[in-house]
């Protein structure tokens, strides 16, 4: 039953594809928003959040000149790339220190996401018998499924991974090069280096039926995209456009925050009789020290929201370009 779906998928790919007389690429780039478990503002968008993508789209996979598929609905293939980030020890709005919201959390990420999708894509044509390079400006809407990679990264470190390299977060609201104990420590400033993954280390505890464990997500993460947009044919093979998206996921660990802070005793677990790693995992579950005690409590154990699953918005401007293929056998298949 499976074999026979497949062999009926195929042939009917085959034909769309032997079928169609042009082939679209686009190209385009833009701003990413995210939405996730760190923020500073009191409201769902981050608006220091914002970090570059790129887009390279292929389109009119359905693409039939016989008519046996509607032009106003296509296929197209995209290929992208999205940074997402967010530092809750960034200065937010005239505020720095104690003065943020989540200052004494002190979390940070940034995670580059490569991603392949497919998305059926419903033109909104004026005219559906008019050349389209006749219409000039035409809207679309689209959704699909894709596969995307990514690891979340922290700026946790001046340097290598090394006890000695921590930021160390004062009472007053500083970041310095000492412990909160010292008697002093240079301010410093963080260097902008994501050099830790997040995802070698333990952060996040879990409970299960097996009892205790940590969790470890996969980099591998599955993605819905859906959104609309507008386009301009400048001439019958070059159009420009702007577009504006969301993609939802179905993990809460693109940001490496979700449900509660690993215990020091989980941590001992898993660097077992390596004290070494254990104050690190520590540190970097906990970069400032006030979140956890270590044990599970009311006031120590809430990390994130495993709720709130994390997506982004992606707002861009694309240039795009139509090549032209030699007309093939004729199409005797209605689908």
């Amino acid at each position: 039953m499976i074999g026979r779906s497949l062999t009926i998928a195929f042939l009917a790919l085959s034909c769309s594809l032997s079928a169609q007389r042009n082939m679209e690429v686009g190209l385009a780039v833009g701003a990413t928003q995210y939405y996730g478990d760190l923020g500073n503002w009191d409201s769902p968008i981050q608006w220091n959040s914002t970090r570059p993508g790129v887009c390279l789209t292929v389109r009119d996979f359905l693409n039939n000149p016989r008519g046996y598929v509607t032009r106003s609905l296509t296929m197209e293939g995209r290929f992208s790339w999205h940074r997402l980030g967010y530092n809750e020890a960034e200065p937010t709005d005239g505020l720095s220190g104690l003065d943020l919201k989540n200052f004494r959390r002190g979390l940070n990420f940034r995670t580059d996401l490569y991603g392949v999708s497919t998305h059926v894509v419903l033109n909104a044509y004026r005219e559906p018998f008019k050349p389209l390079f006749q219409q000039r400006f035409f809207m679309y809407f689209y959704t699909g499924l894709g596969v995307f990679y990514g690891k979340p990264k922290g700026d946790l470190f001046r340097g290598d991974a090394n006890l000695d390299n921590r930021y160390f977060y004062w009472d007053d609201g500083t970041i310095r090069d000492a412990p909160r104990e010292s008697e002093s420590g240079n301010v410093i400033e963080q260097d902008g280096t994501y050099e830790t993954d997040l995802y070698s280390w333990a952060t996040e505890g879990d409970l299960n039926q097996e009892g205790v464990t940590v969790q470890r997500p996969s980099p591998w993460h599955i993605g819905i995209p859906f959104g609309m947009g507008v386009r301009y044919m400048v001439t019958k093979q070059i159009s420009v456009g702007a577009e504006f998206s969301y993609y939802t996921f179905a993990t809460d660990y693109l940001d490496n925050v979700s449900g509660r802070y690993a215990t020091y005793g989980e941590i001992g677990s898993v660097y077992v009789g390596d004290s070494t790693s254990q104050y690190l995992a520590r540190y970097i579950s906990d970069p400032t020290g006030w979140g956890t005690d270590g044990t599970v409590s009311i006031r120590s154990s809430r990390r994130g929201n495993p709720g709130m699953p994390d997506y982004f918005s992606y707002l861009s401007f694309e240039v795009s370009y139509k090549f032209k293929r030699k007309p093939s056998r004729r199409l005797y298949m209605k689908f």
